[in-house]
């Protein structure tokens, strides 16, 4: 873990909710900015923004810190970000679509799609099933273990195949719930398999154009992020001095179907809610993807469950949040769905550094969700 840095001085706050007047009742969220604020001014993160819908209130967002370290832009909540594994949410409502339609079954085996891809050191693609991949139960490894530092893979392009290889090269996970990247790249590899379409026009048919996702894209091998945007920094301690390094090229598809997608806090809140409220699966696969194991809480958060590309979590007021979250170099997102029907969507252009900085960024989603104004 790297070592936390100095404070961010003269972090900004942000409001960029709707001018009109709000119902009686829906002030601005004061707790949720206090949590906010403190993610940049005492856990010292470049920059935070939040979103949250709210049924009877409707939208409020708010931004704190800077989304360019250079220039000193601050942050808001408009602007595209990369939500790494928040893309196996999509992919994995992709897979429930076509299993709701009998072209693909959750518990057949991926060796009846992928015949042959998975047989080696041990690993059988015939006693693996497509539900094991969503809820990473498949017993593979995961492929981003293979990379010793990001610069192996940062400026290269890699073919799903290639992905899969290296995966299976690995010793084996222990038995059990793994989270692994891996799972959603053979996801997406199934989805081509099924329906002869790239995975990434699949998902963008399904699910980006129907619910008019416009911030919302594929980069491909395009490592720079299109239109207005955050920086993404990693902070790195060497002697004792700190310094944040700008990791916003990159590209993603070593992630792929698995964390590839460039979005922003207000598309990945429509999507979520148009999930969650029953638009895009019908009800006995919504049922299924809320079917969870326990997950690691080192590699999730404590409390967490995992189901089909759904993380479900107690919430302190009651019931449970249903989200995911996403963390790739330089950028962080979590956004989830509550009982009542609240959202919030969170974006930092900057890794946490610390367990407190984290647990903090966790205490944001809580907050939006849970605080009664």
């Amino acid at each position: 873990m790297l070592a936390v840095g100095t404070a961010i001085g003269g972090t900004v706050a942000v409001p960029t909710s709707a001018r009109a007047a709000p119902p009686r009742g829906c002030g601005d969220r004061v707790a949720v900015r206090q949590v906010l604020n403190r993610v940049t001014g005492v856990h010292g993160l470049t920059g935070a923004a939040v979103r949250v819908d709210d049924p009877r209130c409707g939208p409020w967002t708010a931004a704190s810190g800077k989304a360019d370290r250079r220039t000193g832009r601050p942050m808001s909540a408009d602007m595209r970000v990369r939500i790494a594994s928040i893309t196996k949410t999509f992919t994995a409502t992709a897979v429930l679509g076509l299993a709701a339609e009998g072209r693909i079954s959750l518990d057949a085996p991926i060796d009846r799609y992928l015949p042959g891809l998975v047989d080696r050191n041990g690993y059988d693609g015939r006693t693996i099933t497509v539900r094991s991949l969503l809820r990473h139960t498949s017993g593979l490894p995961d492929h981003m273990e293979t990379f010793e530092s990001t610069e192996e893979y940062r400026f290269r392009h890699f073919e799903p195949e290639e992905l899969v290889e290296r995966a299976l090269s690995l010793p084996h996970p222990p038995a059990g719930w793994n989270y692994s990247t891996t799972n959603y790249v053979l996801a997406g590899l199934i989805i081509e398999k099924v329906t002869g379409h790239r995975a990434e026009d699949e998902i963008r048919h399904r699910i980006i154009d129907p619910l008019r996702l416009r911030d919302t894209y594929w980069p491909g091998d395009q490592v720079r992020i299109r239109g207005s945007h955050a920086h993404g920094y990693v902070r790195q301690e060497e002697g004792g001095t700190v310094r944040w390094a700008d990791y916003t090229a990159l590209n993603s598809t070593v992630a792929w179907t698995g964390g590839a997608l460039i979005s922003t806090p207000r598309d990945v809140s429509v999507f979520l809610g148009a999930l969650l409220g029953g638009r895009l699966l019908p009800p006995r696969l919504m049922a299924e993807m809320k079917r969870t194991v326990a997950a690691d809480p080192d590699r999730v958060w404590e409390g967490a469950r995992f189901g089909l590309g759904l993380i479900g979590t107690p919430l302190r007021c009651g019931g449970t949040w249903w989200g995911h979250a996403g963390d790739i170099d330089g950028f962080t997102t979590i956004a989830g769905v509550a009982p009542s029907g609240r959202r919030v969507s969170i974006a930092f252009n900057e890794n946490p550094s610390t367990w407190e900085a984290f647990n903090e960024e966790l205490n944001l989603v809580q907050t939006a969700l849970c605080d009664p104004r």
